[in-house]
């Protein structure tokens, strides 16, 4: 690794794939760290992207980091999202990093939810851009198949089609460009295991210091 992001604080905020200590909360977050950037990360599992505009209860569980202090876990049921305006302020962030997908894919559900997907992110985006904050919007990886979250490879690939259109002012990062259907495996279909979350992190990782604006932000 090198200082190729060094002089940048990100911002990062996410689902149950950042509120887990064998997530991307470790992998992606020391990723980042390594390349010189300091590193704030909050995720709590279930939550769709309007609960980080409105505190949203989610009963099973959250996490988060700062910097390279260790992981602080919530997982006794009153775990809560917090406005990502009070985030901004606290954390003055040069780069928002958002990872939300999953939640919002309606994986048991028969049809797409796309007017729920819509609602939830232009609520979200709508704050971004009132903070004119760059940012980097992390879309879902394939996972595996079946079980007890029903993930199918059609509804990851129509959630993930569809996100890249609305998330705007954020840059979306494909993450089924990043590996093959399957590839990354997973204990529910959904969660990664301990290679599967090194090998996305590592993958976001080159993205996002390949990115022209994270590039044009740090100082030579």
């Amino acid at each position: 690794m090198s200082n190729l992001l060094l002089g940048l604080t990100f911002l990062m905020i996410g689902d149950s794939h950042m509120a887990n200590p064998r997530y991307l909360i470790t992998t992606l977050h020391d990723d980042l760290l390594a390349e010189g950037a300091k590193v704030v990360s909050y995720g709590v599992c279930g939550v769709s992207a309007g609960a980080w505009v409105i505190p949203h209860a989610e009963p099973c569980g959250a996490a988060m980091r700062d910097n390279k202090g260790p992981i602080v876990e919530n997982r006794d049921k009153t775990s809560m999202t917090t406005p990502v305006d009070q985030l901004i302020a606290k954390v003055h962030p040069n780069v928002l990093v958002v990872e939300i997908g999953d939640p919002m894919a309606g994986y048991n559900l028969k049809e797409f939810p796309k007017a729920a997907v819509t609602d939830n992110v232009t609520q979200l985006t709508a704050r971004i851009k009132a903070s004119n904050l760059p940012c980097l919007w992390i879309g879902p990886s394939w996972g595996t198949e079946g079980g007890p979250y029903f993930k199918t490879f059609a509804r990851v690939k129509e959630l993930s089609d569809y996100l890249k259109t609305i998330v705007s002012p954020c840059q979306y990062i494909d993450s089924l460009t990043l590996s093959k259907p399957g590839e990354w495996a997973t204990f529910d279909g959904q969660h990664h295991n301990s290679v599967g979350y090194q090998k996305w992190g590592q993958a976001l990782e080159q993205v996002i210091v390949q990115n022209a604006t994270v590039r044009a932000l740090v100082k030579h």
